[in-house]
């Protein structure tokens, strides 16, 4: 059983990350909460999240071009994007409460708000532009996360 239908299907379905990007209000918030949830549950090493967070990011760009084609241009269903970038934002913290929360918190504001570098990045065409503003945003929130750890966190 595959081929073109089955290849097309599967990458729409990871674009949507199964039924989540199918909510009914807020679907890229529904895709942070559920890899936020995924990283509270598991509470991964290190190893694994970056594993995860390479992998979710380099098939993004393949499964939301393809989404793309028939859920429209950087659709609110494609939630990849949010899923990946916010295992960046939580990559070589400590996977506490805390900075699991706060992760969530601060992806989801730089994904709402995209604040100059990470708004010229969704400007890319096709897949690339759909991942790279939240890989930037989680990018970002992580940078400002290890500066508080390392400010206020002993």
């Amino acid at each position: 059983m595959s081929g073109p239908g089955f290849r097309d299907s599967f990458l729409r379905q990871m674009a949507t990350i199964t039924v989540v990007g199918y909510a009914p209000f807020a679907p890229g918030t529904f895709g942070t909460l559920a890899a936020a949830l995924l990283v509270f549950l598991l509470r991964p090493g290190m190893p694994v999240l970056a594993t995860a967070a390479v992998f979710f990011s380099i098939t993004g760009v393949f499964a939301a071009g393809k989404a793309e084609e028939t859920l429209g241009r950087d659709s609110s269903r494609i939630i990849i994007d949010e899923f990946a970038g916010y295992l960046i934002s939580v990559l070589f913290l400590p996977l506490s409460t805390g900075f699991i929360v706060a992760a969530f918190a601060l992806f989801r504001l730089l994904d709402i708000l995209k604040p100059p570098p990470i708004r010229f990045c969704e400007r890319l065409p096709g897949g690339m532009g759909v991942m790279a503003d939240d890989i930037a945003a989680g990018i970002i929130a992580n940078l400002i996360l290890q500066g508080w750890r390392f400010l206020f966190v002993r």
